[in-house]
Order: C-alpha cells, then structure tokens, then sequence
C-alpha cells in the first residue's frame, strides 16, 4: 500500500516468534497484490481495468469483503466515503508535482468517471462491476486497517498476542505488554497538552489530515487527500484521529470523518451503528488550535 510495516511484539526472542512474524509479513505481501493500487497486477488494479467491459469481475474473499464494507460507508456517508476516486487522486497527483490546479474540463472529465453509485458489488456472491469506462479504485483509505487486522489474527493465534501492527503510523493493538495497562500510544500531527499519550490494547487508532502534506494556491491551502465531491483536495487544515474496534473501521472512519468535518463528523458517529469509543479531534490550524472529543459507549 506504498507504506512502511512494522511488528512490535513483547515477548522473548525466539524461532517460533521469528516464524510467526514472517508469516504475517507473508500475509501482509499477499493481501497487498489483492488490494494495492500501487501494484499495477493486483487483483485490484485488475478489476478497475474490467471497468472497460462493464461485465462482472470474480472477487476473492478478501477483496469481496473489503469493497462490501467499503459500499456500506459510502452510502451511511453519503459519498464521504468513496473508493472510486483512483483517477481523482491521480489527477491532484499531477498536480500538487505541477503546483497548480487541475484544468477545469479535464477535472470535470475525471468526475464523470467516479462516484461509489457506479460501483456495484453483489452481496450474494463475489463478483463486482464497474459501470463507467476509465474508473480506477482506490483501497488507500481502507486497505492498511484491514491488511493490519490479518496480521495481527496471524500473531494472535500463533500466540504472540502481546502485539502491535504499525502500518504507516495507523496501529493495530493486541493484548498489552506485561505489566502495562496497555501500549502507550501518542497522537501524532499537532502536539498539545489537551491531547494525553493514550494507553490502548485490543483496538485500533487511525489519523488523517493535512497538517504535514499540503498545497497552497493563491492563498488558499488544499490538502493531498481528496474531497470525493469536488475532485480537489481537502481545505482548512485538520486532523481527525478515531480509536476503533479494528483497524479497518478505524483507517476508514478517519478518512471519512476528514471529508464530513467537525459538525457532520460528530453527527454521523453519533448515529452510526458501529459499537467502538471514538476518539475525534479536529486541529484548525497550528495557530488557533482547537481538540473536539467525541467519545461513544463511554463505559468502555
């Protein structure tokens, strides 16, 4: 997925722990040439070239599962949530190198190519189609939670459950360290004393935002993620961070709360049906700081 993964495991060195964690890189390697649209033969990659025949494409396990949940978001989020904007993203690629705005028709063009609408997944069998020619999907929002997720379940059940997946700063918890109420866990981005290092275990926690990667244009500023809607990237500078029951929810919930906002972010959360703690902050900028807690099923 174009990250840095790595394995923190508390326990002694030994042949079985260096055998477990080669089998989860080895699962971690598998599911990125399902996944991955950094791979141009990935069963992803291929699927998003099936949009030219507008035929339904077979789909494994793993990626049948992560487009269902992905559809779901998209629909609970009202497009918030999108993993049909491969193209978009592409498109802000070019020109965040080229530090200038896409060409409106061209940006128009592109549009017309994405929308969570033209993907159907069939929820009866393993099969997608793309309905427009020219889509490209892009896992990169949900992807790294749910590959994450797998290679903590191979740690797990070889036995080494006190352990941490580390997929580009997004954290997939096991059981805490020994005599640890849990991995000691800091929010990265904008450091302040509203925001206390975090002590998690069996969850997982995602951020996403701005703050480091970022775009000014004639004096406004744009983010390298995406708006789904508007094909440009994110503006106002923010940082949303949400603790999760995996890394999958947690990695597409991040993104998603990103693109809502603070106002919509904390309505949708609040209505939503899935039984994890949020932990939602949104950063305005560096000079007028501004830490929003949101926090669900506050018994956990």
């Amino acid at each position: 997925m174009g990250t840095e993964v790595r394995i923190l495991v508390d326990a002694p060195s030994s042949s079985e722990l260096n055998h477990s964690i080669s089998a989860a890189f080895r699962e971690g390697e598998r599911l990125n040439m399902i996944l991955s649209d950094w791979e141009g033969e990935s069963e992803l990659s291929q699927l998003s070239r099936s949009s030219e025949f507008g035929k339904p494409f077979p789909l494994s396990q793993e990626l049948w599962e992560v487009l269902l949940y992905s559809q779901t978001l998209a629909h609970q989020s009202r497009g918030a949530f999108d993993v049909t904007v491969g193209s978009l993203s592409r498109l802000w690629r070019i020109a965040r190198h080229q530090k200038r705005l896409p060409e409106p028709q061209k940006l128009h063009q592109t549009i017309q190519r994405t929308g969570y609408e033209k993907l159907l997944v069939n929820e009866s069998n393993p099969t997608a189609t793309l309905t427009t020619q020219g889509m490209v999907l892009d896992l990169g929002g949900v992807a790294k939670g749910y590959i994450a997720d797998q290679m903590l379940s191979i740690m797990k059940k070889s036995g080494f459950a006190r352990c941490l997946i580390d997929a580009g700063g997004d954290l997939t918890i096991g059981d805490p360290p020994l005599s640890a109420r849990g991995w000691r866990v800091e929010v990265g981005g904008i450091s302040d004393s509203e925001i206390p290092p975090l002590a998690l275990s069996n969850c997982a926690v995602a951020t996403s935002g701005d703050l480091e990667q970022f775009l000014e244009l004639e004096g406004k500023r744009y983010s390298h993620l995406i708006n789904p809607k508007s094909g440009l990237g994110l503006k106002g500078g923010a940082q949303v961070t949400i603790i999760a029951k995996n890394g999958m929810t947690a990695d597409a919930l991040a993104s998603t709360c990103l693109v809502l906002g603070l106002k919509e972010a904390k309505s949708f959360l609040a209505k939503s049906d899935y039984n994890s703690m949020y932990y939602l902050e949104l950063h305005k900028s560096s000079k007028d700081l501004q830490v929003y807690e949101l926090h669900k099923n506050e018994t956990e």
